[in-house]
């Protein structure tokens, strides 16, 4: 099937170990595959960069550019979308090396979230393997993340909410006065609304998503289902139905109550930032850190694969699927179960891997691209 929305053209300019790539991309699937190290995650990164964000590694743009660069690097893209294109450009080529501009069609945007306007891209990579067992920030990322694809809001919520926090840590290294009392407060305040809200809209996310994997529960489908959970006393009373105005309160009543003992840690001890995000296999019902490194790979499979198809019913766009070394540790009845899913999510797929036989069960439903060295060669279609 044709994606509903898919990339068209990419060109990079000393974007990592691409000093120059203009590739074209039909409106399928599209595969790399090469040998590790040739490029093949760079590039998917580089898609990565037409959404908020610093990508699909979190690099600091200075590491992004090709080294010897000193102008920094850039991305252009068409997108097709809806029966229109739009063209986007990203980097640091464009002024400040140091700081990254957008273009939309030839106009300066003012933010990065003017992207969800146009697409929305989800990833899985092999880092996000040990998620499950990996300390709860990871956790706490990978749900925001999930969060930004159905509520573009939530990233400058979350931003200002992190600003908050350090302006209250700031505070409460200088002396107990009244008017340091006083700005506390003021803080406090700002920084409980906006927990409030953080916590809200990650149990919306939460709860929709639990609504996706319900709806699969009883199908054939080889991947295991996941039960979601969040972890901490606001987030439990947001479950059992407490108003966002009590939590807000609530909150207040924490970070004012908590002065003395976050003065001592050096640090904010309650609030939505300390929350963990639960996962269980829910036909073993086990914890997913108990699970075997193979179910613990299949259950993250399947539940990216849940937020794909919740991020096209909620934004009414199908997303880009940036799948690093998605097939590597799939047997093929579960490959061709993965494809299929894919192709019911709607959007166009990235998918890479070392051996393109791993992708056979896509047919004529991907493009096919060898990756050396920082280039591109486009293979035939599998006869």
């Amino acid at each position: 099937m044709t994606p509903e929305s898919h990339l068209s053209a990419l060109k990079l300019t000393a974007f990592r170990n691409y000093a120059q790539l203009s590739v074209a991309f039909q409106p399928k699937h599209i595969v790399l595959t090469g040998p590790n190290g040739a490029g093949k995650t760079n590039l998917m990164e580089a898609v990565s960069f037409l959404s908020p964000g610093r990508g699909l590694r979190r690099a600091q743009l200075a590491d992004v550019a090709k080294a010897g660069t000193e102008n920094g690097f850039a991305i252009h893209a068409t997108l097709e979308r809806d029966g229109e294109s739009y063209a986007i450009g990203t980097g640091t080529a464009f002024g400040d090396a140091g700081q990254r501009r957008l273009r939309i069609n030839g106009t300066n945007a003012k933010t990065a979230d003017e992207l969800l306007d146009l697409c929305r891209i989800i990833w899985l990579t092999p880092s996000m393997d040990g998620l499950f067992t990996g300390p709860a920030s990871d956790r706490r990322r990978f749900l925001d993340r999930m969060v930004l694809a159905i509520d573009p809001a939530h990233g400058r919520r979350a931003a200002d909410y992190e600003k908050a926090m350090r302006q209250r840590n700031r505070l409460l290294d200088e002396p107990a006065t009244g008017q340091t009392d006083a700005w506390l407060a003021a803080t406090e305040t700002q920084l409980a609304a906006l927990g409030s809200a953080i916590i809200a809209a990650r149990q919306e996310l939460a709860g929709l998503l639990a609504g996706i994997i319900d709806a699969r529960r009883d199908g054939d489908d080889p991947f295991p289902t996941a039960t979601l959970a969040l972890v901490g006393t606001m987030e439990e009373a947001a479950r059992e139905g407490m108003a966002a105005g009590e939590i807000e309160d609530r909150l207040v009543a924490d970070y004012r109550d908590g002065r003395y003992r976050d003065r001592a840690a050096g640090r904010t001890l309650s609030g939505p930032h300390r929350a963990e995000f639960a996962i269980r296999h829910t036909e073993k019902d086990m914890e997913a850190a108990r699970c075997s490194t193979g179910e613990q790979k299949a259950l993250l499979v399947g539940l990216v694969l849940a937020h794909a198809s919740l991020t096209r019913t909620v934004s009414g766009m199908a997303p880009i699927m940036l799948l690093d070394e998605i097939a590597a540790h799939l047997d093929p009845a579960r490959r061709a179960a993965l494809f299929d899913r894919i192709d019911d999510v709607g959007g166009q797929a990235f998918m890479t891997g070392t051996d393109r036989a791993l992708f056979d069960a896509l047919a004529d439903r991907a493009q096919h691209f060898r990756v050396e060295n920082g280039a591109l060669a486009a293979e035939a279609d599998p006869t």
